[in-house]
């Protein structure tokens, strides 16, 4: 249970420490496995203790934050945990409001329009004071995990937040924020530059707090292509990889793997591999092959079963995570999905994939 009772430091001994050993790329026994969106709609526990409460509001609660991101280890042997919250709690640090529009998904009030709306932004943000809440579900939840897997923290990239604040929701093409990069290009870095220093802030916190691995979310490098990332995307998230490392060691705190998500960014991946993260993320529409070989041998990869094959009977589920585990690898590999899980999908079925996870990757390590 989420009591908050507990003292802050003093943290239960880990159980299971796959997940890290394979981030880091030490020999583990199974494949460890978790799933983007795992504290998620799909669940009816979910639905039910989210109810009654505003979308931000719940990511405000420390409390629900911890129930909702234990719900899915209570019924898939995960070898991780991801702390429940969300990418737009940064934009809502700088100043911004962003509501939960039922059947719309988030969308900003007042979203920037022109390059003057900058100065509207909170310039200098004190992350303990706007962000707190969040450091306060990770030491709960980390406390109530008592050391059965890992947790891991997680923020928005820098360019797929900006196209949030732009945008004002979600987009096909992200064009307004798109403009930006080639009408503005100055206030486009002068957004990416504030943005970068609050995710900074913000990661370090989060392992302050308890956070035992980050992962950073671009997940709108689709929309770029590759000059675009270049220069608007891959500078933030190498800058952010650095700064976080030395201001944790700088603090005397744990120098705890980061994994990069870019999704879309085929294009960028031989890039990503050099950018400081021990793991980078895939998404399903490469082939894992490729992305080995492009990547190198001396980052782990994460990925990257498209979401909809869970829609699949159980057996073929199966019969894809072998064929995704004999493609990869079992070693120097974290099995993931290539996007979050839907809401419509089968908890079984979820259950179905992590188990295959673990049982084909034993088999194969043994023979």
């Amino acid at each position: 249970t989420c009591s908050l009772l507990r003292s802050p430091k003093g943290f239960p001994k880990l159980k299971n420490d796959t997940f890290l050993r394979a981030a880091r790329g030490e020999e583990t026994e199974h494949t460890p496995v978790w799933c983007m969106r795992q504290a998620g709609r799909y669940l009816p526990e979910f639905r039910e203790t989210r109810a009654s409460q505003d979308f931000f509001a719940t990511c405000r609660s420390p409390k629900l934050c911890c129930e909702l991101t234990l719900q899915p280890l209570r019924r898939f042997p995960l070898d991780a945990a991801i702390i429940f919250s969300d990418i737009l709690v940064v934009p809502q640090a700088l100043g911004m409001e962003v509501v939960m529009v039922p059947g719309k998904g988030p969308t900003f009030t007042e979203p920037l329009k022109e390059v003057e709306d900058l100065l509207k932004l909170r310039q200098k943000v004190d992350v303990t004071a706007e962000l707190g809440y969040v450091f306060q579900a990770i030491t709960l939840t980390r406390h109530s995990l008592e050391g059965k897997v890992p947790l891991i923290g997680f923020s928005g990239a820098p360019w797929t937040l900006m196209s949030y604040m732009i945008e004002g929701g979600g987009s096909t093409t992200m064009a307004k924020a798109k403009s930006w990069l080639y009408r503005h290009p100055e206030a486009s870095h002068q957004l990416l530059r504030l943005l970068a220093d609050v995710i900074i802030d913000y990661l370090v916190g989060q392992v302050a707090a308890g956070a035992q691995a980050l992962q950073l979310f671009e997940s709108h490098a689709g929309h770029l292509g590759p000059e675009l990332f270049q220069d608007f995307a891959l500078p933030y998230i190498r800058d952010i990889a650095q700064a976080v490392k030395s201001k944790l060691k700088e603090e005397a705190l744990p120098l705890v793997p980061m994994i990069i998500f870019a999704k879309d960014a085929h294009y960028a991946l031989r890039d990503l591999a050099h950018a400081g993260y021990e793991v980078v993320g895939l998404d399903w529409t490469i082939r894992p092959q490729e992305a080995r070989a492009q990547i190198g041998k001396h980052v782990t990869l994460q990925g990257n079963l498209d979401p909809c094959a869970l829609y699949a009977p159980k057996e073929k589920i199966g019969e894809l995570v072998k064929k995704m585990l004999e493609s990869f690898g079992t070693q120097r590999y974290i099995a993931n999905l290539g996007h979050g899980l839907y809401p419509d999908m089968n908890p079984e079925h979820v259950g179905a994939f992590v188990e295959a996870v673990h049982a084909h990757s034993r088999h194969i390590n043994k023979h």
